[in-house]
């Protein structure tokens, strides 16, 4: 028998095949489900307190207090963080509406590098509040950047979203939700 056409010869090269193939399929059908798989267990309760200092004001803290009896955005950025430059344009024409505050929590960033950042890019933020040490990110359950989060008038988180936002999200979850608690603000 031709040593080329010996079934024992191909078998790795099978193994591996079917292997790749497995995997292939788990990341394409997981690709839209990824972000959903692990929901926020703070959605629906208390947003967590902080006492952080205002970016273009070091010497002025803000806390969760202050921010309470209107709803707010945070979204979650860095200077560092190559997909915050991508949501950016998206992030600044959903605050060019002023349907609501939008809260910049810059994180584990250099202050100078932020300023200058949103110097080049714009800042499209009502107030910017820096966690250098990442201090009350653990609270606020942050892993990365971008994420963003809408809060109600009463401190408690509605929605939140990993990843940079896209007009598809905003569009299709963070103005629907937006839309509620004004509805539910107006009973």
């Amino acid at each position: 028998m031709n040593a080329m056409f010996r079934p024992g010869r191909w078998l790795p090269l099978a193994v591996f095949a079917a292997l790749a193939l497995l995997l292939g399929a788990g990341v394409w059908l997981s690709r839209k489900a990824d972000r959903d798989a692990l929901p926020s267990p703070l959605v629906g309760k208390p947003a967590p307190a902080f006492s952080l200092p205002v970016l273009h004001e070091p010497g002025r803290l803000l806390t969760l207090e202050e921010l309470k009896g209107e709803p707010f955005v945070l979204n979650v950025w860095g200077s560092w963080c190559v997909s915050c430059r991508v949501e950016h344009p998206v992030l600044t024409r959903f605050a060019e509406t002023r349907r609501v505050r939008v809260v910049g929590y810059d994180w584990k960033d250099e202050p100078g590098d932020a300023l200058a950042w949103l110097q080049r890019y714009g800042n499209p933020f009502w107030v910017v509040v820096s966690d250098y040490e990442g201090r009350y990110a653990i609270d606020w359950g942050i892993y990365g950047a971008p994420e963003t989060y809408l809060v109600d008038a009463a401190g408690i988180i509605r929605w939140k979203h990993v990843g940079p936002l896209d007009d598809a999200v905003v569009d299709g979850e963070l103005l629907p939700m937006l839309a509620r608690l004004e509805a539910e603000a107006r009973r």
